[in-house]
C-alpha cells in the first residue's frame, strides 16, 4: 500500500527535526506497533510474569517486616522479589538489544521502500543478518556506559555545574550510539568503524545531537506519562475504593492482579520507549549524514541532468 513518504536524507536544523520526528511518529507509530507487538509478545507474557514476582515478593515482604520485635518468616517472598528482579534485568537487556534493532531497521526499510509499506518479515530478516554485530555493540556500548557512570560520579561533585555536565555528558552518549547503531546497520559497517563514525558525525554536530536528543526525550517523557495517567487514576479510584470498603490490599487476590497488570504496563511502555527514542536518532542520523556527505543532494541533481 502506498503512504506519502516522508523523505528522511534531508539536511534539517534542530527545529525541523523535532518537527520531523512527530510527523513520522503520528505516521509510521500504528504500523511499527504491529511489528512491535510481533516479536515481543513472548517477552510481554515474560513482562507479566516478572511483574508477579516483584509485586508479591514487594506486598509479601512489606506485609511480613518485624513490628515490636516480632519476627516473621519472609524468606520466601525475599525470593520472590529477587527472582524478579533477575527476570526483569535478563528480559530488559534482551527486549533492548531487540527493540533498538527493530527501530533502527525500520527505518532503514522505510527510507528505502520510499512510501510502500514496511514488511515485518523484512525487518526481522535484517536484524537475524546482523545479530552477531548488534550484540558486540550492545555488549561494547554497555562497557562504555559504565565508564560514563564512572565519569559521572566523578564531576557530580562539583555543584550544579557537575550534574548540568554530566547530563550534557549523557545526552551525547545517547546520540552517539544511537548515529553509531544506524551508521552499522544502513551502511554495512563494522562495529569499530560505525563507532567511529558515529563519532565523527556527533562531535561535528554536537549541540544539534545533544539539543535534538533532550528535547524529543523531553516530550516523550511528558508523552508517556500522560499515557501512564489513564491507568493511573483507574488504579487510584480502585484502591481509594477499597479502602472505603475494608479490603485488604496487601492480601486480595485482585488487588495483587491490579498491581501487577500495571507494574507490566510500565515496563512494557518503557520498553517501547527505548524504540521510539531510537527514531529520534535514526532521523538525526540521515540529516547529518546528508549535511557531512551529500548523497542524496548529488543524486538529485543527476537525476535532474539524465532527466535533460
Amino acid at each position: 500500500m502506498q503512504h506519502k513518504h516522508i523523505p528522511l536524507k534531508q539536511q534539517r536544523d534542530i527545529g525541523e527535526i523535532i518537527t520531523t520526528y512527530f510527523e513520522f511518529f503520528k505516521k509510521n507509530l500504528k504500523p511499527f506497533l504491529n511489528i512491535f507487538i510481533s516479536y515481543n509478545g513472548l517477552f510481554i507474557l515474560g513482562f507479566l510474569g516478572v511483574s508477579y514476582l516483584l509485586v508479591t515478593g514487594f506486598v509479601g515482604s512489606f506485609v511480613n517486616t518485624p513490628v515490636y520485635g516480632i519476627e516473621a518468616d519472609n524468606s520466601n517472598y525475599e525470593a520472590y522479589f529477587i527472582a524478579g528482579a533477575v527476570g526483569f534485568l535478563i528480559l530488559f537487556i534482551i527486549t533492548a538489544v531487540l527493540n533498538y534493532s527493530l527501530a533502527a531497521v525500520y527505518m532503514i526499510q522505510y527510507e528505502k521502500n520510499k512510501g510502500e509499506a514496511v514488511e515485518k518479515r523484512k525487518v526481522w530478516d535484517v536484524v537475524k543478518q546482523n545479530l552477531g554485530k548488534i550484540v558486540l555493540f550492545i555488549i561494547l556500548a554497555m562497557f562504555m556506559y559504565v565508564v560514563i557512570m564512572i565519569i559521572g560520579v566523578v564531576i557530580s561533585f562539583i555543584p550544579l555545574l557537575g550534574s548540568i555536565a554530566y547530563y550534557i555528558i549523557l545526552l551525547a552518549y545517547m546520540s552517539w550510539m544511537g548515529l553509531s547503531f544506524m551508521a552499522m546497520i544502513n551502511d554495512n559497517k563494522e562495529v569499530t568503524d560505525a563507532f567511529g563514525e558515529g563519532w565523527k558525525l556527533m562531535r561535528k554536530f554536537f549541540w544539534k545531537s545533544v539539543l535534538s536528543n533532550l528535547v524529543i526525550g523531553m516530550l516523550l517523557g511528558i508523552l508517556m506519562m500522560v499515557v501512564l495517567m489513564v491507568p493511573g487514576i483507574l488504579i487510584g479510584i480502585y484502591a481509594f475504593h477499597s479502602l472505603e470498603t475494608g479490603v485488604d490490599l496487601a492480601n486480595s487476590p485482585v488487588a495483587n492482579v491490579v498491581w501487577t497488570l500495571a507494574v507490566s504496563v510500565l515496563l512494557i511502555l518503557y520498553t517501547l520507549n527505548q524504540s521510539l527514542s531510537q527514531f529520534a536518532n535514526g532521523i538525526l542520523y540521515y540529516s547529518l549524514h546528508e549535511e557531512t556527505y551529500n548523497e542524496a543532494t548529488r543524486e538529485r541533481i543527476d537525476n535532474i541532468g539524465a532527466g535533460e
